[in-house]
C-alpha cells in the first residue's frame, strides 16, 4: 500500500490527506509546528492517520505532498525526499512570501525551484490551480461525466505517471502540461488558475456534446500570458 507523506497540513495537505484516505491510502501528516499539534486532524481521518516530524513524514512517504509557503521551501526535508516522487502544491504570492527576484523576472518557475531544492527528488507540479472547497467537492469515479481534470507538469515521466494514479485513484483526471518550466501557465492569476472544471450539480441536455474538463483546460492554458505581458 502507498504511503503518502504530507509536508504541510494546512488547507490543501489536509484535504488531500482526506481525500487518499478515503481511497484508502495511509498518510503521515507533518507541519512547521510538530506532530502533537495535529491529534484532531489525525483523530478525525481515522486509523490510516498519524503525525510526525517533515523527516519522518518524508522518510515514510512513497509520494510526498509539499504544501508550505513557498517563502519556507527551503526547510523541506531534501535528504529524506531523495529518489522520491513529490507533488508541488506551492504558489508564488509575494505579499505572503516576500519578492524572490527569479521568480519576478520569469527566469524560473515555483516547482523548478523546490526542484532545484530537491536535487535528488522527482517533483511534479499539481493541486497547485484548484480552490481547495474545489478540490474537496469535485472527486468523482472514473468514467463518471461529472468527474473533474486537474493540470499536472514534471521532468519525469514515471514520477508524472505515479502522481496520474494518485489522482485517479482520488478521484480526478490528470491533463499532463509537458515539463516544470511549463507549470507557469497554470500559476497564479492565469486563465487555468482555480477555475472550476465541472461545478457540482451542473447538467447538460446532452453530456456527449458538453466540452471535456480537458477541453476547458487545453483552452485555457492556450490563454496562458507571462506576467509581464498581463
Amino acid at each position: 500500500m502507498t504511503t503518502i507523506g504530507l509536508i504541510g497540513s494546512g488547507n490543501i495537505g489536509s484535504t488531500v490527506a482526506r481525500l487518499a484516505v478515503a481511497a484508502g491510502y495511509d498518510v503521515v501528516l507533518s507541519n512547521s509546528r510538530g506532530p502533537e499539534t495535529l491529534t484532531d486532524l489525525v483523530d478525525s481521518l481515522g486509523p490510516r492517520a498519524r503525525a510526525a516530524t517533515a523527516a519522518d513524514a518524508a522518510e515514510a512517504a512513497d509520494i510526498a505532498v509539499v504544501s508550505v509557503p513557498l517563502k519556507n521551501y527551503r526547510q523541506v526535508p531534501a535528504e529524506s525526499l531523495r529518489g522520491k516522487v513529490v507533488i508541488d502544491t506551492n504558489n508564488y504570492y509575494p505579499d505572503r512570501d516576500g519578492h524572490i527576484a527569479v521568480l519576478d523576472a520569469e527566469s524560473t518557475t515555483t516547482s523548478e525551484l523546490l526542484q532545484a531544492h530537491l536535487a535528488g527528488s522527482h517533483v511534479v507540479k499539481g493541486f497547485n490551480n484548484i480552490y481547495v472547497d474545489h478540490l474537496a467537492a469535485l472527486p468523482r469515479p472514473a468514467g463518471n461525466p461529472e468527474r473533474s481534470t486537474l493540470t499536472i507538469a514534471g521532468d519525469d515521466d514515471t514520477a508524472k505517471q505515479a502522481v496520474r494514479q494518485f489522482l485517479d485513484a482520488v478521484g480526478y483526471d490528470a491533463l499532463d502540461v509537458g515539463s516544470l518550466a511549463e507549470g507557469w501557465r497554470y500559476q497564479r492569476d492565469t486563465a487555468a488558475y482555480v477555475m472550476p472544471y465541472v461545478e457540482p450539480g451542473t447538467t447538460y441536455p446532452d453530456w456527449s456534446a458538453r466540452p471535456t474538463p480537458a477541453d476547458v483546460l487545453q483552452t485555457a492554458l492556450g490563454a496562458a500570458r507571462r506576467y509581464r505581458d498581463m
